[in-house]
């Protein structure tokens, strides 16, 4: 079977856990991961046969067989990253709250016209685990304010994570609006010390102008059972409940275990999110099947 050829740059948690999902993948062959310096990850990749360079984006750039590349670095290098892929005719999968490319959330807004984009944004682990539950009631509600807190071990947390937390809340808010359809929205994340550590989980108010409870109920539910297809973990803690025309919802997210550990869920969707895109994107655009 025909595979397209994807590369990974930035071998920390994201990117390491990147890599056995890609392995596995039908439609995925990983041939390349990109570090500036060695790691557990780089180690990693070339026990797994793959080939590992440490000199940053340049060596991946002389390469002439790589059809998507999964950007797990940070905002700031994302920037830098995103116009030399797009020279280069790579497909971009940003994972990093650099949003150069409009926003993807699969289960919401995933279709072809998206695909012809050389560089989407998937967002963050907040925004792929709470944009679809806002967007399910919005279709039958109209929200008029979302707002999210989202909490996430703190041991899931890494140094990337922490380092981008303006970003994340930034990008998670606008993906609320322009992808859920929220009017205004708001995101709080906490970092959670608690010991065992905890699944992530989120907790979505919504403030709705049609307090169908019942339409409520099935959108939502409809969308966590598409969202169960990429991410098995992906779970609905609270059916929706209402108060006046308040809906609170709370879902909660675990992860399969790849790399991280299960309670790292948080990182776990969005790496499921972008595989998901990927593999769209290779069987439409590159007729992979």
């Amino acid at each position: 079977m025909k595979k397209a050829k994807v590369a990974i740059i930035g071998p920390g948690n994201i990117g390491t856990d990147l890599l056995y999902k890609i392995k596995r993948n039908p439609y995925l062959e990983l041939v390349m991961v990109v570090g500036i310096k060695e790691s557990q990850g780089t180690e990693i990749a070339r026990q797994e046969g793959i080939d590992v360079t440490t000199n940053g984006i340049d060596d991946l750039l002389k390469r002439d067989d790589v059809d998507i590349v999964f950007d797990s670095t940070g905002a700031g290098p994302h920037l830098k990253h995103a116009p030399l892929l797009k020279e280069k005719g790579i497909f971009a999968l940003d994972l990093t709250p650099a949003a150069v490319g409009p926003y993807v959330v699969p289960a919401v807004n995933l279709d072809d016209d998206l695909l012809t984009h050389e560089n989407l944004n998937m967002v963050t682990c907040g925004g792929q685990a709470t944009v679809p539950i806002a967007a399910a009631i919005n279709a039958v509600a109209d929200v008029s304010y979302a707002e999210v807190i989202s909490s996430v071990s703190s041991k899931s947390a890494g140094p990337g994570t922490r380092q981008n937390i303006d970003e994340f809340t930034e990008t998670t808010k606008h993906a609320l609006e322009k992808v859920a359809g929220a009017d205004k929205a708001k995101v709080i994340i906490v970092l959670n010390p608690a010991e065992p550590p905890i699944y992530m989980r989120n907790t979505i108010y919504t403030k709705v102008k049609n307090p169908d409870i019942d339409l409520i109920t099935k959108s939502v539910e409809a969308m966590v059972e598409k969202l169960k297809k990429y991410v098995p973990g992906y779970t609905l803690l609270m059916a929706p409940i209402i108060k006046d025309d308040i809906v609170t919802t709370m879902i909660q997210v675990e992860g399969l275990g790849d790399f991280l550990p299960v309670y790292a869920g948080n990182l776990d969707i969005i790496n499921a999110a972008a595989i998901e895109v990927a593999e769209h994107y290779a069987v439409k655009k590159l007729g992979v099947k």
